[in-house]
């Protein structure tokens, strides 16, 4: 197997027409699972381009989700190879996400149910940041939009004759899409991108009809939610954003 990928809890491996994701020993069985079921009703319930899943298993005592190999090229690298192009591909960015926004699939966990956890057991956020926080969060509104909950460009794949794939679907949930939009930005500006996160934010708000206090709102939120990850190397910049009151 060829490696293409290394993360903090697993490993990312292409075998001939296959990806697997390779898990550290030890890896919670729950959340591998977890990760495969919600993969399926993401492919049964929508109707969005999702690689196949094939597989969940174990392999040298480690468990594994093999699923379809996609060939193409992430929008990630698009932009890098085609910096000239990075407007085409922002749109298509964009124009995907909403797509993926457009669906409902059944079943899923709720975005604010599964903020809440998060919120309420994390140790490294004070308990007045917190409950600000928690009761901002039961504020917002419910919807039932499918929101991808990793949404940036090197999860976008675009085959050679055009067809668009979305892969990664660990974090997918249900509701509302100005969380979702929220953590894109929040993701762009975590990788030094703040440009292109106020870029992005300003086509989506335009596309969706969205207004950009809306997701603004939900920035502080989804950025306690990062904290909760105490990933060191983030927590000095997501410190600032969660104690951001209010956005005019």
């Amino acid at each position: 197997m060829e490696l293409i990928a290394k993360r903090k809890n697993k490993e990312i491996y292409a075998d001939n027409d296959t990806v697997v994701k390779l898990y550290v020993e030890g890896y919670s069985q729950s959340d591998i699972l977890n990760e495969a079921l919600n993969q399926s009703r993401v492919e049964e319930f929508s109707n969005l381009n999702v690689p196949r899943l094939i597989e969940v298993g174990k392999l040298e005592n480690r468990w594994a989700i093999i699923s379809e190999k996609i060939e193409g090229k992430t929008i990630s690298t698009l932009i890098k190879e085609e910096p000239e192009n990075f407007d085409k591909y922002l749109n298509l960015f964009v124009d995907v996400q909403l797509a993926i926004l457009s669906n409902e699939v059944p079943l899923l966990n709720r975005i604010k149910e599964k903020f809440t956890r998060k919120l309420e057991n994390a140790t490294n956020i004070d308990e007045n940041t917190k409950y600000e926080l928690l009761q901002r969060l039961q504020g917002m509104k419910n919807h039932n939009k499918l929101c991808h909950g990793d949404y940036h460009p090197s999860n976008v794949i675009v085959k050679e004759d055009g067809t668009v794939y979305v892969i990664d679907w660990a974090h997918v949930t249900q509701g509302n899409a100005s969380a979702d939009a929220a953590r894109t930005y929040l993701l762009f500006s975590i990788d030094n991108k703040e440009e292109v996160a106020e870029k992005y934010l300003n086509l989506f708000s335009e596309k969706s009809g969205i207004e950009k206090s809306n997701i603004q709102r939900w920035i502080p939120i989804v950025a306690a939610t990062q904290m909760t990850k105490n990933i060191e190397e983030e927590q000095e910049f997501l410190s600032k954003w969660i104690n951001v009151v209010d956005f005019e």
